[in-house]
């Protein structure tokens, strides 16, 4: 799904990171800034932006920003994708019929 190696978890403390994975968006972000010890992972299904998803469509944890805080936070996406993998193929297959209904 995620290779930890693509993610600069030190740089979280400046930047977001985000990505998909088949109808499951995620955004990676530290809690405070350039003082950050902890990030929280957002998660989200297609098609929309983390900021145009309603928020009860939105779920999170918070893990250390740490080498073993990213691998606890990638288990945790693996985990969520599997367990509503139906929810994430949902949201792929019904992206085409979101975008095409929108230029019509």
């Amino acid at each position: 799904m995620i290779d930890k190696r693509l993610i600069p978890f030190g740089g979280l403390k400046k930047e977001p990171f985000s990505g998909s994975h088949n109808g499951m968006r995620y955004l990676m972000k530290g809690d405070n800034g350039k003082e950050s010890t902890t990030f929280t992972v957002y998660i989200y299904p297609e098609p929309w932006c983390f900021e145009s998803t309603p928020e009860e469509d939105i779920q999170s944890a918070s893990f250390p920003l740490s080498a073993e805080g990213m691998d606890l936070a990638i288990a945790w996406l693996f985990e969520r994708y599997e367990t509503e993998k139906e929810r994430w193929n949902s949201a792929l297959r019904d992206m085409m019929h979101t975008v095409n209904k929108s230029s019509t």
